[in-house]
């Protein structure tokens, strides 16, 4: 297992293709949930994954204050099927907390998280700040991590 992190233009052009095709296969086919993935976001977005034997088994994208929230935001997170129960979702959102305290600086982060992840999401202190609301008719609500300095024991 590999942790690979990337800003858009690092990526390779057959990593960004698969990154496109999971999430499409995890969040449209999976979720059955037509939107358009492919946002604008990524451009400006780190993109971290975990690899294994080369390919993508975990992906969420990074993003810098002022492009989904006024605060650091983390988005995207998914683990294909095989990858599931393994803790990599854990490991994820591990190295994207502690990519945006040691890139951006900040001890703020929000996400538009999916309502059925919110105890997962409060594990790592995640706090609920919106009520449930639709997006793409899926259940998310808001929630934020704050005043949290990152070492590497977190």
């Amino acid at each position: 297992m590999e942790i690979v992190i990337k800003k858009f233009n690092e990526l390779a052009l057959e990593e960004l293709y698969e990154i496109l095709k999971i999430r499409a296969e995890i969040f449209v086919v999976e979720q059955e949930c037509p939107y358009n993935d492919v946002d604008g976001k990524d451009i400006k977005s780190t993109h971290i994954m975990i690899k294994n034997n080369g390919k993508i088994e975990g992906y969420l994208r990074v993003l810098p204050p002022g492009i989904s929230f006024e605060s650091s935001s983390l988005g995207r997170v998914l683990v294909k099927e095989e990858g599931r129960k393994k803790g990599l979702g854990k490991i994820l959102l591990k190295e994207g907390i502690k990519h945006i305290f040691q890139v951006y600086k900040e001890n703020v982060i929000t996400i538009g998280a999916q309502a059925y992840l919110i105890d997962f999401y409060k594990s790592f202190g995640f706090e609920p700040i919106s009520e449930i609301y639709l997006e793409d008719n899926i259940p998310h609500l808001d929630m934020k991590l704050q005043n949290v300095i990152f070492n590497d024991e977190n």
